[in-house]
């Protein structure tokens, strides 16, 4: 009885870290940092299979939950948010990294699409944030970082919803910001650059270009000669979560290797 006990005051002594994602691409990077760091993690997915087999595969078990959902449909979304709670009993940080990135610009995008691009990007991050927030409010502390994009301020022609819902997410960032302080919760923007992620790589192949020509392209665009890899944005994510960022928000970082759309 007594060592549950001390099991359970030293889960509430530990960061709750939540993502939006986590089973593939810097999405995982994070989660296993966090992990090193002693954190729970709680994340999600479509794919059960992954989300399982990271959880089996980690010597932290039981500071890991993976919640299924599939972010075109928000209704399990606070399921998502009351799991974590009853397992953790907190949420210190929430990380918003899921996205899609479809090809396409405004004279071939049909609704579907837009539709689809919308709910993964803006719609399903606005209605979990409404749950965390209030969890937050009550705890009146808070760290949430939003995954944005270069692609935010104007967009390539090829990439105009997806442009558009990463500008949005800067607005809501800053507006969580704005007002959202005065409970000791802070809100941060992480625009990430052009990332070889196995997405990118897939997004790629689609279009007829293998992975090294795809680094060899990156390579003559990226001012510093080289793609992200999917660990370089982790060490802004965790300097985000921890007390060490106690007082920054409303802040934009810029992780793309100079490259600016």
């Amino acid at each position: 009885m007594r060592r549950i006990f001390q099991t359970e005051i030293k889960a509430l002594l530990m960061k709750t870290v939540m993502i939006l994602g986590g089973v593939k691409g810097v999405g995982k990077e994070i989660l296993y940092s966090c992990l090193e760091k002693g954190y729970n993690v709680s994340f999600c997915g479509r794919n059960e299979k992954l989300g399982q087999e990271i959880i089996t595969s980690s010597k932290s078990k039981n500071q890991l939950y993976f919640h299924q959902l599939d972010l075109n449909k928000i209704d399990e979304l606070q399921n998502y948010h009351d799991e974590t709670l009853k397992r953790f009993g907190k949420i210190d940080a929430l990380i918003l990294y899921a996205g899609i990135t479809p090809v396409a610009s405004i004279l071939d995008t049909e609704e579907q699409l837009y539709d689809s691009v919308f709910n993964v990007n803006l719609k399903a991050p606005f209605f979990l944030l409404k749950h965390v927030l209030r969890t937050m409010v009550k705890a009146q502390s808070g760290s949430i970082v939003f995954f944005g994009s270069a692609h935010m301020d104007y967009g390539q022609e090829d990439r105009t919803a997806y442009a558009l819902t990463k500008s949005t997410l800067y607005t809501l960032s800053t507006h969580i910001a704005h007002h959202y302080a005065k409970h000791g919760i802070r809100s941060n923007y992480l625009v990430m650059g052009w990332t070889h992620t196995e997405g990118e790589v897939e997004l790629r192949a689609s279009e007829g270009i293998n992975e090294k020509d795809l680094k060899n392209k990156a390579k003559g665009i990226i001012p510093m000669g080289r793609m992200l890899n999917p660990t370089d944005p982790v060490p802004a994510v965790l300097y985000f979560i921890s007390d060490e960022s106690s007082m920054t928000t409303g802040s934009l970082m810029r992780i793309t290797g100079g490259e600016y759309i």
